[in-house]
């Protein structure tokens, strides 16, 4: 393990660190965790690295327990941003966290990048402060911040942090180290890839570009309609920067000094904090262009003014190779929780202790996710014989394994070794999805690659069972029915998650998810070939309420397609704005970001009241008791009370049960209340119990 003492430095013979990385998450020495990744990454690289998890935040004095860091503090909040660890979509404090020993709650501050910076320095005013994680990665430029109702300076700011590194950093961490180790002031180091930070003035060796000489306000184009499955259909648009795509940019002629300039030479000037702060239009003009620079290919770096001060932002990183991948998940993990925390459970390594990693990125481009900001769209694969080895080293070292691999996945289980047909056409892209509105016909789709790793994988030696617990990207899967029949007939434990995130067209096309029509090809295929294996499966459906852009209309429409599909969910996500994404420029502004954005442009339905946002969930989950009341009530606004009644054409009931019903818990398990929920009636003639699922 890496050191977390004083008492383990001394064990190894260390009188300090060179770096001391800072995590709100519980220390467990896997790939799986960021802090653990990054540590033994640059262990490997000869670097003394020793590990701060979740300190007492109300004094510096933590911050001292391994001493001073010859290099740096690297900070990071851990594998989640802290709000969203520690609030619901309801901005509700959550009960447990499952990054922290028995789950206990209130283990890590709000924006704990800042505080862990700000109580770094009172510890060593003058060791420099290295911030990452996804925290200070989608926080990198100013940014919307739902918990606050307001739009909030980038992060590099607030934290005085001296440099930023942004999305996997493996490529930049170590670059950085290397050339503070040798003496390299860190003011200086300006050229590194995925890097942010602070600067007086732009370096004259840069010619501007202003934002809107990219992305001209227009008039808004006609949505292209995303819910046909048309199968092959031809798209070149992705080659060309004046695209007509989901996310077109517009070909204006540049000022002639930048047009004889090379691109790595130009920067884009952002509208300024200030700008934005106020300008909800100028926000969502902002959101676009920054994701239209996110191609390592062909993007620029960008600059955005605060006050007297500019935020810097290099292109991104260099996607890793497959050797690269190797690499860093061959690393000597102990694979489990430092002994600190003794026979303590830690809900988010239980959870991943018996699955592997095969790769990272995700071309999806949802608007609601924030994977695409973080860790790129250029999906990112470990070689065939690394995944089998790391399986093997589970096999042998996991304490309690019993043979079934959780899961072989990523952020999409099967866009492994998926990428553009062309490197050229990859490289010039300007696209915010390959598969949306339709796959790219310059996509390759072909999954005999991970076919032939689940062969592999369930043929080694000990091993029983191969699931997938990894979200599926179906509207891929059906390119290969191979590989939907290969998945149903030997990976699926008789249930199979999938997102179709909303049963209506206008609320998919703002999240940039394909139509039902590629759920119901899927579910085609699942039903076959489980019927074919004599397997009774069943695939269980998520989605979002109160995205932007839905209605109660949509709603409505999607719990009467669940009630016709015969589901009856537990489990319903809340749409949370989270920094940086598409969808929470929609939800700030107003505007539809995906298209041209003009003060005039056509508003985006935003359901923000907490009331709205209540009832939208309840439709999901029509088939509650507790959601009847909320949702009668509805339905007689919306003119709807022929879905109220008790025949099968119902939506729900007429009647209140009179009984208290049973709860279930996020557990699993139920209990019975002493007193009725709000919205409950007893009355004499209430149903019977027996009616009551």
């Amino acid at each position: 393990m890496l050191p977390m003492s004083r008492a383990e430095m001394d064990a190894l013979g260390w009188d300090s660190c060179d770096i001391i990385l800072v995590s709100g998450d519980a220390y467990v020495d896997h790939p799986s965790f960021g802090i653990a990744l990054i540590g033994r990454l640059l262990e490997a690289q000869g670097f003394r690295v020793g590990i701060i998890a979740q300190p007492d935040w109300h004094t510096a004095e933590p911050f001292k327990i391994l001493g001073k860091p010859n290099l740096y503090f690297g900070i990071t909040a851990g594998n989640m941003d802290s709000m969203v660890n520690r609030y619901t979509a309801d901005r509700k404090i959550r009960s447990d966290d499952a990054y922290t020993p028995d789950a206990a709650a209130n283990r890590r501050p709000d924006r704990a990048v800042l505080v862990y910076s700000q109580r770094c320095r009172e510890a060593y005013s003058d060791v420099p402060l290295v911030i990452g994680s996804i925290e200070a990665s989608l926080r990198r430029i100013a940014h919307y911040d739902y918990w606050s109702d307001k739009v909030r300076r980038s992060i590099l700011i607030d934290s005085k942090a001296d440099i930023l590194l942004y999305g996997n950093a493996e490529r930049a961490i170590i670059e950085l180290s290397h050339r503070i180790a040798r003496g390299e002031p860190l003011s200086e180091i300006r050229d590194i890839r995925g890097t942010a930070f602070v600067l007086k003035k732009v370096p004259e060796a840069f010619v501007e570009v202003p934002s809107t000489r990219l992305d001209r306000p227009g008039v808004v184009d006609k949505h292209t309609d995303p819910y046909e499955m048309k199968m092959g259909k031809a798209d070149a648009s992705c080659a060309t920067e004046d695209s007509t795509s989901a996310a077109p940019t517009i070909s204006l002629p540049l000022p002639l000094k930048a047009a004889k300039v090379p691109r790595d030479r130009q920067v884009i000037r952002m509208p300024a904090f200030e700008e934005v702060a106020h300008d909800p239009v100028l926000y969502a003009h902002a959101s676009r262009v920054l994701h239209l620079e996110a191609n390592p290919g062909n993007a620029r770096a960008l600059v955005q003014r605060h006050a007297d001060r500019e935020v810097w932002l290099n292109p991104p990183p260099i996607p890793l190779t497959t050797k690269e991948m190797d690499y860093v998940y061959d690393l000597p993990y102990a694979r489990k929780p430092h002994p600190a925390y003794g026979n303590a459970k830690i809900p988010a390594w239980e959870m991943i202790r018996f699955s592997v990693n095969i790769m990272r990125g995700c071309f999806g481009g949802c608007t609601f996710c924030s994977i695409t900001e973080h860790e790129g769209r250029i999906i990112q694969s470990r070689s065939e014989d690394s995944i089998l080895r790391e399986i093997e080293d589970i096999r042998d070292k996991v304490d309690g394994f019993t043979g079934v691999i959780s899961d072989l996945g990523g952020p999409t289980a099967n866009m492994y070794r998926l990428a553009c047909k062309s490197e050229t056409i990859e490289t010039n892209c300007r696209k915010l999805s390959c598969v949306y509105p339709d796959v790219c016909e310059n996509l390759n789709t072909n999954h005999d690659a991970l076919i032939q790793l689940y062969r592999k994988a369930r043929n080694l030696k000990g091993v029983k069972k191969i699931l997938i617990g990894s979200g599926l990207r179906y509207d891929l899967a059906v390119k290969s029915p191979e590989y939907v029949k290969e998945l149903v007939q030997h990976h699926v434990g008789g249930y199979l998650k999938i997102a179709p995130e909303h049963s209506e067209d206008n609320v998919l096309s703002k999240m940039m998810k394909p139509g039902m029509g590629a759920y119901d090809e899927f579910k085609r295929m699942f039903e076959k070939f489980s019927a074919e294996a004599g397997k009774k499966q069943y695939l269980i459906p998520y989605f979002i309420a109160a995205h932007p852009g839905t209605t109660d209309e949509d709603m409505l429409n999607l719990a009467l397609w669940l009630k016709k599909n015969e589901f009856r969910l537990d489990q319903v996500q809340t749409f949370t704005p989270t920094p940086m994404a598409m969808a929470t420029a929609m939800y700030h502004s107003g505007k539809n970001p995906l298209r041209k954005v003009t003060a005039d442009s056509d508003a985006v339905p935003i359901p923000k009241a907490a009331g709205v946002r209540k009832l939208h969930k309840a439709f999901i989950r029509y088939h509650d008791p507790a959601n009847w009341p909320m949702l009668r009530e509805a339905l007689k606004n919306m003119g709807r009370t022929d879905l109220i009644g008790n025949g099968k054409k119902h939506l729900i009931p007429a009647y209140q049960p009179a009984v208290l019903p049973k709860i279930v818990q996020s557990d699993g398990s139920r209990f019975v209340p002493k007193a009725l929920p709000k919205g409950f009636n007893q009355t004499k003639n209430a149903a019977s119990p027996r009616r009551i699922k």
